[in-house]
């Protein structure tokens, strides 16, 4: 092979990996001789990328990737936080009152996400605790009933529009179909729900065609049709009864 074609396959096989450092800070003192791991979602089974030992509250991990990918920071089987590995420097923060990646514009969207999650669901709780003094000092009155349903109503519209613009803002990228599998897990199966189903049809077909949300889908119909004809073969032994 010629030097020109040489130099520019190299140039070639370098524009297509990303190099990634994480440099982690934690502020737990008990942490310290643990091991971090740095895991991936593949196949629907978590693979090991990388690891490092916390020592003195830090700890780094460094390498390679063809594209961004979607991780989770682990200790030993237990999820400490999602992180987007891409271009740059990941800032890892392991805290009392704060836990976040940040530093690659990835990163800052889902954690800028996350917190305002957050806070919706902190004006919730606060919501309910109003609600639970209400009741206990005024026997629950239908007027102070109805008013903090209806805030409760605007907070719960507010953090569906929050999920659904995330997800459609980052449709084409890890974010999307990865916060959507995260919404996904808070169901007791796979249901398309009215709140998914709005995010699916907006979705565009790159989105749906997503490996996990397209498994996601195809289970959701697949528990609908068994669901159905648990509905059928109740109403049918019903009419032998009557």
């Amino acid at each position: 092979m010629n030097k020109p074609l040489l130099l520019l396959l190299c140039v070639l096989l370098a524009s297509c990996t990303r190099s990634y450092k994480i440099c982690g800070h934690s502020s737990y003192s008990k942490m310290d001789g643990y091991v971090i791991q740095l895991k991936t979602l593949q196949g629907g089974e978590w693979v090991g990328l990388d690891s490092a030992e916390i020592v003195h509250g830090e700890f780094a991990m460094n390498g390679r990737l063809d594209s961004l990918c979607m991780a989770m920071l682990f200790i030993k089987d237990t999820p400490i936080l999602p992180v987007v590995l891409e271009k740059g420097q990941i800032d890892i923060d392991i805290s009392n009152n704060h836990t976040a990646a940040s530093g690659t514009p990835l990163n800052n969207a889902l954690y800028h996400f996350f917190d305002k999650q957050h806070r919706l669901e902190a004006k919730m709780s606060e919501l309910e605790i109003t609600y639970s003094n209400n009741t206990a000092a005024y026997g629950g009155s239908n007027i102070t009933q109805q008013h903090l349903d209806e805030k409760m109503d605007l907070l719960l519209q507010e953090m569906n529009t929050c999920v659904h613009s995330f997800i459609l803002e980052h449709a084409d990228n890890v974010l999307g179909p990865n916060v959507f599998m995260m919404l996904c897990g808070s169901l007791p199966y796979p249901i398309i729900t009215p709140e998914i189903q709005v995010i699916l049809d907006d979705a565009p077909c790159s989105f749906k065609k997503n490996w996990m949300v397209a498994k996601f889908i195809k289970e959701a119909e697949e528990n609908k049709v068994a669901l159905d004809e648990s509905v059928h073969l109740s109403a049918d032994a019903e009419l032998l009864y009557q």
